[in-house]
């Protein structure tokens, strides 16, 4: 085990704990002796945890203390340069830069052992071949994030076409394509529409009647898929 690996393990170890509880324990809890659990919490403290007590009182975490992201494990890291990398390749322009912004703010608080990894991940995304679309995915983005109404002109996969007001709730990414998951006025139902197929997107600005958590709960359940975790 690396050792920002066995520090994550202590801070998850004092999330459990609502009391200050014995270094004694604690060493036992992580597996490691106490001189070291010393000081691994000696390291903690000096990088920002607020970790509280002394050697002979007990040790607790105060309540609201955020994980710093220098405290992600391996395969988290791992996790993370894959999907920015996904992302970079499978979606529009500004959320692709947003991907590559976000990792290197991530990389900058790392310490030098997880930035290496970070940087020489072997974790390859293929080439991508999306349809090309017509309208501004980030504008449509916007809209879910406002829970704004959308017009919309489509055309479906007979190439009938018919203009809409719906209410774009989530937005989904296929490999080649894009869906957008909404409440549609006209069929007074859920539908799905292809980014592709639509041909003009005008934003409206006035916010539709229904939370946005609420429809995507309604349609999950519609659907059968699990609430997310």
């Amino acid at each position: 085990m690396s050792r920002a690996e066995r520090l994550l393990d202590l801070m998850q170890v004092l999330r459990r704990h609502r009391i200050p509880v014995s270094g004694r324990h604690l060493a036992e809890e992580t597996g490691v002796s106490l001189r070291t659990l010393y000081r691994d919490i000696a390291s903690l403290q000096a990088q920002g945890a607020a970790i509280e007590g002394e050697a002979g009182l007990g040790y607790v975490l105060r309540p609201g203390f955020t994980l710093p992201p220098l405290m992600f494990r391996e395969e988290e890291i791992e996790a993370l340069v894959l999907g920015m990398r996904w992302v970079a390749t499978r979606t529009d322009g500004p959320l692709a830069s947003a991907a590559g912004d976000a990792l290197a703010k991530i990389a900058a608080v790392l310490p030098a052992e997880l930035r290496e990894r970070l940087d020489t991940s072997t974790l390859i995304v293929g080439p991508a071949e999306a349809v090309p679309e017509r309208i501004d995915l980030a504008a449509l983005r916007g809209a879910i994030r406002a829970q704004h109404k959308v017009t919309i002109r489509y055309r479906d996969a007979g190439g009938a076409g018919s203009e809409r007001v719906i209410w774009p709730f989530a937005l989904g990414f296929f490999e080649r394509v894009r869906v957008v998951v909404a409440w549609c006025e006209t069929r007074n139902d859920f539908r799905h529409f292809r980014t592709d197929r639509i041909e003009t997107l005008t934003l409206t600005g006035e916010r539709y009647a229904r939370r946005r958590h609420a429809l995507l709960r309604e349609w999950r359940a519609l659907q059968g898929i699990a609430p997310a975790a």
